[in-house]
């Protein structure tokens, strides 16, 4: 009896360490180390800012407390969770450098990005559109404004294109954030500010005015946002994407969403309710 006991153990004792030693990547290192380290934008409501007492939260914040919950259950421990400001230029060497695991916030996935990284499954679908200060019409007339957009964005890019199609004679001012052309606009030093149309709302609606500022409603571009983690690490990415996609069949992020979007944007747009289907993939 005592032989057979024995050999239990040890059976448990050795499928534990394979275990563990299966672990590859970021999740090995979590493993090692205790802790997950979450890139963050500062400045970009609803998606990711911080709230009054300088605590990173939003929609892509709370997808990413979601997900930890994930590697967690796959660890079977608790892991620590550090949250790293980055911008809008750092962001994906951060993760190549390995300051941070995952980026959380508001990043567009392209397949040139996919050089750079790899992307989860989709988290989020918007588009690109314009904010002024309310009673600045320039729908139609943007010759001789200054429009503020990201340097190194996606909404440069088509901005740019935007206005070579339409053949507009506007100035393009270049900024280290949305959320520094949001100030800029503000004190009147730019005339719009391109962004996420959702980014855009976020702003107005946490701004000391919201009645200041008006959006325009059409659309120059799509934008289909997705979390960023480590290239060739198929393992840590498939650990998130079953996470976003539990999130997907239980509802969860309908409720994430009405928390941080819904409040700003009313009912919710069919593009996501859609979004949020196909990502319901069956274990």
């Amino acid at each position: 009896m005592k032989r057979i006991l024995t050999s239990i153990l040890l059976i448990v004792f050795f499928a534990g360490a394979v275990s563990a030693q299966q672990l590859t990547g970021t999740l090995q290192q979590v493993e090692k180390t205790g802790e997950i380290k979450i890139g963050y934008r500062q400045g970009l409501p609803p998606m990711s800012f911080l709230d009054k007492d300088g605590i990173p939260i939003g929609y892509s914040v709370d997808l990413c407390k979601n997900i930890v919950k994930q590697i967690e259950k796959k660890l079977g421990k608790d892991i620590k969770t550090v949250w790293v400001p980055v911008t809008g230029g750092n962001r994906f060497k951060a993760i190549s450098d390995n300051k941070i695991d995952i980026l959380c916030g508001s990043t567009t996935k392209t397949l040139s990005r996919g050089e750079l990284v790899d992307f989860t499954q989709l988290t989020f679908v918007t588009g690109a559109s314009f904010m002024t200060l309310k009673g600045r019409n320039i729908k139609g007339n943007f010759t001789g404004k200054k429009i503020g957009v990201s340097k190194g964005s996606t909404t440069e890019a088509e901005l740019r294109k935007l206005f070579k199609e339409t053949k507009v004679d506007a100035k393009i001012v270049l900024l280290d954030s949305a959320g520094i052309g949001f100030q800029k606009l503000e004190k009147e030093k730019i005339d719009a500010l391109a962004a996420d149309q959702v980014v855009l709302m976020g702003f107005a609606l946490t701004g000391k005015n919201p009645g200041n500022y008006t959006i325009l409603p059409n659309l120059f571009s799509y934008e289909p946002l997705a979390l960023a983690v480590r290239r060739n690490d198929s393992d840590f990415r498939l650990i998130v994407d079953m996470a976003i996609s539990d999130m997907c069949r239980s509802n969860e992020i309908l409720n994430i969403y009405d928390k941080w979007v819904g409040r700003f944007i009313g009912q919710r747009l069919s593009a996501f309710e859609a979004l949020v289907k196909l990502n319901a993939i069956p274990e």
